[in-house]
C-alpha cells in the first residue's frame, strides 16, 4: 500500500494531536516529530501552525458543507415552501455530521476540533470559519429560525448553542458513554443509537417554554 504523501501524513498528524492536547498545548515541533517530517515541510505546505490549524478543519467542513446545502435543498424540495419541521432539520444536520469523519479520521476527533474551537482562543480560526463556511450555518440558523417562530432572536442563539454544545460533549466521548453503557446497563450501543437517543433531548431543549422573568 503506498504510503501518504508529506501534506496528508502533516494533516492526519496534526489533527489527531490537536485534539487530544490543544492548539495551544500541540507544538510544531511534536507534530513533525510525530508525522516524521521536517519543519520545512510544514513551511513549505502551509507556512504557519495558523493555517495548519484551518487547514485541519477545512478537510472536514469542506464536506459538511457540501453535504449539508444538498441536505437543505432537499428538505426544501421535499417542503414545496412550507415550514420545514425543527425534528426534520435536526436530524439532516446529525445526519451530514454522521457521514463526514468517514472521509476523514474518526467522529470523536471531529467533535473535539469543534469543541476545541468554541473554548479556546483561536480568533484566526473563528474568522476562518465565518469566512468559508458561514453561509450554511446562516442557512441552516434562517430555516430553524422559520421553524421555531415563537423564539425571540436571543433565546433562539442560546438554545442553539446549548444544543451544540450537548453535541459535541455527547459524540466527543463516544468511547466512554459505550463502555459504561455495556458495563452498567449491558447494552451495546452504537453511535446512531446514540444520536437516535440525543434527538428527542435537543429537540425538546428547542422546543422548551420560555424561561420566566427574573
Amino acid at each position: 500500500m503506498a504510503q501518504p504523501d508529506t501534506m496528508t501524513r502533516i494533516l492526519d498528524t496534526a489533527e489527531v494531536l490537536f485534539a487530544e492536547r490543544g492548539f495551544a498545548e500541540t507544538s510544531l515541533r511534536h507534530i513533525t516529530s510525530k508525522a516524521q517530517v521536517n519543519l520545512a515541510a510544514v513551511n513549505y505546505h502551509f507556512g504557519s501552525k495558523k493555517a495548519l490549524i484551518q487547514a485541519v478543519f477545512s478537510r472536514y467542513l469542506d464536506p459538511f458543507t457540501l453535504r449539508f446545502h444538498a441536505a437543505l435543498d432537499a428538505l426544501e424540495a421535499e417542503h414545496k415552501g412550507r415550514v420545514i419541521p425543527l425534528e426534520a432539520l435536526l436530524e439532516s444536520m446529525a445526519a451530514t455530521v454522521l457521514a463526514v469523519p468517514a472521509e476523514r479520521n474518526s467522529l470523536k476527533v471531529f467533535m473535539r476540533l469543534l469543541g476545541l474551537a468554541y473554548s479556546q482562543a483561536q480568533g484566526h480560526l473563528r474568522r476562518h470559519i465565518q469566512q468559508h463556511y458561514g453561509d450554511v450555518f446562516t442557512r441552516f440558523t434562517e430555516l430553524v429560525r422559520k421553524a421555531t417562530p415563537e423564539l425571540p432572536d436571543a433565546e433562539r442563539f442560546w438554545r442553539l448553542h446549548f444544543v451544540l454544545g450537548t453535541v459535541i460533549f455527547t459524540l466527543s466521548g463516544l468511547d466512554a458513554l459505550k463502555d459504561i453503557a455495556e458495563k452498567d446497563y449491558d447494552e451495546q450501543v452504537t453511535t446512531r443509537d446514540l444520536v437516535r437517543r440525543l434527538r428527542p433531548v435537543v429537540v425538546a431543549a428547542m422546543n422548551a417554554p420560555l424561561p420566566a422573568e427574573a
